[in-house]
């Protein structure tokens, strides 16, 4: 998973869950958005995490 791609993707939700809230969108569509960001975040770390342990395994087997 590409970390800029999802940071990216998550900052685009993050501004549409503002500007969401701020036109008074119902309750459902926010929390919609904010279970999208949930997921992307868990993306996030995931590929954080990927990203670490392959870093690592190259140091230890290098």
């Amino acid at each position: 998973m590409d970390i800029q791609l999802l940071t990216a993707w998550i900052r685009c939700r993050f501004e549409e869950l503002r500007t969401a809230r701020d036109r008074g969108a119902t309750s459902t569509e926010l929390a919609v958005i904010a279970g999208a960001l949930l997921v992307g975040a868990g993306l996030l770390v995931a590929a954080i995490r990927a990203k670490l342990l392959e870093k690592i395994g190259i140091i230890q087997g290098g």
